[in-house]
């Protein structure tokens, strides 16, 4: 059995990541929705990807450029999706991969 300190030393929280964070999207990988609470105490949602047992989630700006390709070129199975600036400047840019 461990002991507190080692079971302490193991500990990783878990973490939302972004989809940014992929090689690629593959947009068949299922979506779901989820509460967070603000700095203010607020309840906010948003939509995680799950993918590998992981969570990444999916800015309302990703899914509106999504549905612009889609409605280009609906076959589309993957795109890569590249994150630039951070806090309120954070900017999405989203490319379809192969």
């Amino acid at each position: 059995m461990a002991t507190f300190k080692e079971t302490a030393q193991a500990y990783e929280p878990k973490q939302t990541l972004n989809i940014a964070d992929l090689d690629r999207v593959n947009l068949s990988f299922p979506m779901e929705d989820r509460v967070g609470t603000d700095t203010e105490g607020k309840d906010f949602n948003y939509k995680v990807m799950v993918a590998n047992n992981q969570e990444y989630r999916v800015p309302n700006t990703v899914l509106e450029e999504v549905k612009k390709i889609l409605e280009l070129k609906p076959d589309v199975k993957f795109v890569k999706v590249t994150k630039t600036g951070s806090g309120l400047a954070t900017r999405y840019s989203v490319k379809v991969s192969q």
